[in-house]
């Protein structure tokens, strides 16, 4: 007995998918398959990409029936397809939002943050401030005293050289 397979399409649900163009004799036989090799590739090439559980088999006298709702598979599929384009425009459109909130609180962080560190920054100023003029207090008097000391250190070399010149006439014979 000859094996007879037949792949018969549902109405489409959807109008937005252009008809089958077998859709008019409703039903493509295993001989018509047969005799273009082109056909049995392309049909080959949709049952491979169909989902399993999309297919029915039904028993029919001695033959059985493939019978695949071609129509109805295009449409749960472009649901699917539809459904993770909208997951992820959903997706796309939570993460902005995200940004957008981050982009939001960070604006309001950083005249916050920047102000913090100026005033840190003031601080530092200010603590180093009150050491450097502890440090040029010591300074100034140290220079002071060196300025005191230099003094006093060329009143004593004046002194010396009056001194010593005192003490070089008071040697010298008289004529």
């Amino acid at each position: 007995s000859n094996m007879d397979y037949s792949f018969a399409e549902l109405p489409s649900t959807s109008q937005s998918f252009p008809k089958s163009r077998h859709e008019d004799s409703e039903m493509v036989t295993w001989n018509h398959i047969n005799k273009s090799p082109n056909i049995l590739k392309i049909v080959t090439a949709h049952l491979c990409s169909v989902i399993k559980k999309e297919f029915r088999w039904e028993p029919h006298s001695t033959c059985m029936h493939v019978t695949i709702y071609c129509s109805s598979s295009i449409d749960d599929i472009r649901r699917r397809v539809q459904d993770l384009v909208e997951e992820i425009n959903d997706s796309r459109t939570s993460d902005q939002k995200v940004m957008d909130g981050f982009e939001e609180k960070l604006m309001k962080k950083v005249p916050e943050m920047c102000q913090q560190m100026k005033e840190l920054m003031y601080s530092v100023y200010e603590e180093n401030s009150n050491k450097m003029e502890g440090k040029l207090q010591e300074l100034f008097e140290v220079l002071e005293r060196c300025t005191k000391l230099n003094k006093e250190l060329v009143e004593a070399n004046q002194a010396l050289s009056g001194l010593r010149e005192a003490l070089a006439v008071s040697q010298t014979p008289e004529p």
